[in-house]
């Protein structure tokens, strides 16, 4: 099977508007989560998130694509056009033809209905903006960027809640790797953090209105994030010819369904999809010293996975740093594991392990090396990154030092 790797990436979220401030952020052990800036605070009782501050969509797009453009959409465009400026690529001829896009998203324009709905409802208007539709669309992020870099290969969204990113990057991986594709631009987005898409969540009764700690025995819930983060995934030869710069390969995926409950995870599931994406990567236990965790910050879902990653290492569990940087950016629901992939790409470039901030209290069920508060320098030669979404939706990838 043919090899694949990362030859571009970007992104835009809570901990910085590009990679190297994100990475900077990251390192640094800084948090961006802080007190939301929306309409209607006053009436949320959950105010904070990992909110895109400084953000002007008008200095980067003009009035046509801003009525077009959700704010997932600008997101998305924002990090494809920081991996794609830079990677080298023209998209023309048959490399058009082998090259797609696939990108995950739970909420898709949650801003556009969240706005439209104020109009119908709350001002009594009606008629609506005509691109309304267009705009919200789930699929709307990957048929801009397509169109953008005439990209006429294989190009869908996945919605699979948190795990969206993380099943876009394996599929995007699969189509290399089969021979459907060469060239894929992949990751995700999400812009929930409007106050219909606060409020929604705030009846699960998972969210804090603190802070997110995970790992942490005093945890009190997830915090949400927005923003995006997009990655170039190559077939390693095609890259190699053309002199790229080669960030790290993608050597495994996994994805499994729990079929047991719609919220509450499993570590069976959890732990049958670790191991799956360790057996297609060819990848013992002990090749891998870092995962970047699913980490919400939830009372189950810590536990769980901590279970579920000591069933699939066995004895090596004691010996893996796990960290959530979903402390530092909050969860971005559809979006969030293609941002915690740049994690995973830092501690294979940079040996820099990212921390778990907020971490307060010891639990004995939460018992392995959580890497709190600081971040750590260590040389990773493989890593993991875990997904785990309501509905029991499993996707995890492997990553491998660049060949």
């Amino acid at each position: 099977m043919r090899r694949v790797v990362i030859t571009g990436q970007g992104t835009i979220n809570a901990l910085g508007h590009d990679v190297p401030k994100t990475l900077e952020a990251m390192r640094e052990g800084r948090c961006g989560i802080a007190e939301l800036e929306l309409r209607d605070l006053d009436r949320l009782s959950v105010r904070i998130g990992g909110q895109v501050k400084g953000y002007d969509p008008e200095a980067l797009f003009n009035r046509q694509q801003i009525a077009l453009y959700d704010r997932f959409t600008q997101f998305t465009l924002i990090a494809a056009h920081q991996a794609l400026d830079g990677c080298g690529l023209t998209f023309a001829g048959e490399l058009a033809t082998r090259s797609g896009v696939v990108l995950g998203t739970a909420g898709g324009g949650v801003n556009t209905w969240d706005e439209n709905y104020r109009t119908v409802y709350e001002e009594g208007k009606n008629r609506v903006h005509p691109f309304v539709v267009p705009k919200l669309m789930n699929n709307a992020a990957a048929s801009h960027v397509s169109m953008e870099w005439n990209l006429k290969g294989p190009s869908f969204s996945v919605a699979t809640a948190c795990a969206s990113s993380n099943h876009a990057m394996g599929l995007a991986f699969q189509l290399i790797r089969g021979g459907l594709a060469d060239v894929m631009v992949t990751g995700g987005s999400e812009a929930m953090l409007s106050f219909g898409g606060v409020k929604a969540w705030e009846g699960l009764r998972v969210m804090s209105k603190d802070a997110c700690r995970p790992f942490s025995a005093n945890r009190n819930g997830m915090v949400q994030g927005e923003g995006a983060a997009v990655f170039v995934f190559e077939e390693y030869e095609h890259a190699r010819k053309r002199g790229a710069e080669i960030l790290a390969e993608v050597v495994g995926f996994a994805m499994t369904s729990d079929a047991a409950d719609i919220v509450m995870p499993s570590k069976q599931g959890a732990a049958r999809t670790i191991s799956g994406a360790l057996k297609d990567a060819r990848l013992n236990p002990s090749d891998v010293c870092y995962i970047n965790a699913h980490g919400t910050g939830t009372a189950a879902n810590d536990k769980v996975e901590c279970a579920a990653v000591a069933d699939a290492f066995g004895h090596h569990a004691d010996d893996l740093m796990i960290s959530s940087t979903k402390s530092m950016h909050g969860h971005l629901i559809g979006g969030t594991g293609a941002v915690e992939l740049l994690a995973c790409i830092m501690a294979l470039r940079d040996g820099i392990i990212a921390p778990t901030i907020g971490y307060e209290e010891a639990d004995p069920e939460c018992a392995l090396d959580v890497v709190p508060n600081v971040a750590r320098e260590a040389k990773v030669e493989a890593c993991l990154s875990n997904a785990f979404a309501f509905g029991g939706f499993n996707a995890v990838i492997a990553l491998r030092r660049a060949p």
